[in-house]
């Protein structure tokens, strides 16, 4: 089927506006990290006048800074998240996808559906728990709650990958004088890499952003994550509201993860698309 040039115009103004309307609150949001308090609210797109006193604002001080504790730990918290739910959901996807046992389907749908749940819904019970358990305002208190729903969306992922394995590659490994955890971890587990990376991606960066459980599970900056903490970001006097440092705090957050997608997006979308039709 052959494409006129009208339609690959009305095609290139639709990506066109598409592409300005996403990305024109980044630049905003870009444009009011380097304005002056003076000039904040000009309503201009490019700041007349430029200052990074608005990110300087954020790392001063050291560890008692706005930013920088809070950063360590979304960095630390998220890190140990998705390497946790990456191990369990590779020994789960495998269990599910290699054994036949009762009731697989239904396990594999509760996992995509409890991945779907609102987040807000467990906060309650969680911060009575969590209060009594002594978790409450620690890293493990934010690392759990991350893994009831990253991990069940992983498995889900890692499932349709291990599920398009020749099997007969860990017999051979086997018949090798290999053990089924060898042939799982030098076999099976490399081959699976793509859905394995793919898992890791959507885990971290779903720790990455949260902020219900952030603001809702911590009280101070020993475990208080970057999202939450913005929230708590104060002006100079009640009469002034900190719009260029939170405005630069959702820089320094956001940039990271873009960076990120764009650099890994082949993998991350083969991924997808590979689980999706596969599974």
């Amino acid at each position: 089927m052959r494409h006129g040039t009208g339609e690959y115009t009305r095609w290139s103004i639709a990506i066109a506006v598409v592409f300005v309307a996403a990305m024109f609150p980044v630049l905003w949001i870009v444009s009011l990290s380097f304005k002056t308090p003076a000039t904040v609210g000009d309503g201009r797109l490019i700041p007349k006048k430029w200052t990074f006193d608005n990110y300087k604002g954020l790392f001063s001080g050291g560890f008692d800074s706005p930013l920088l504790r809070p950063l360590i730990n979304s960095i630390l918290i998220a890190l140990i998240a998705t390497v946790i739910a990456v191990a369990l959901a590779s020994l789960a996807a495998y269990a599910i996808a290699r054994l036949d046992f009762p009731g697989k389907a239904l396990v594999l749908g509760g996992a995509l559906a409890v991945s779907m749940f609102p987040p807000i819904s467990v906060v309650g019970p969680l911060f009575d728990m969590w209060r009594t358990l002594g978790l409450y305002d620690t890293y493990p208190g934010l690392i759990i709650p991350y893994l009831t729903f990253a991990l069940p969306l992983a498995i889900y992922i890692l499932v349709a990958f291990f599920r398009e394995i020749p099997w007969d590659l860990e017999e051979a490994a086997q018949v090798d004088g290999a053990t089924p955890f060898q042939a799982f971890r030098r076999i099976i587990f490399p081959l699976a890499a793509p859905g394995v990376f793919t898992a890791a991606i959507l885990v971290f960066i779903f720790a990455w952003n949260d902020f219900v459980f952030a603001i809702s599970l911590t009280s101070s900056n020993a475990s208080r994550t970057v999202p939450a903490a913005i929230a708590f970001f104060t002006g100079e006097s009640q009469f002034t509201s900190p719009t260029g440092n939170i405005a630069a705090a959702a820089v320094l957050v956001t940039v990271p993860i873009i960076v990120f997608v764009l650099i890994f997006q082949r993998r991350i979308v083969a991924g997808l698309t590979a689980g999706a039709v596969k599974g």
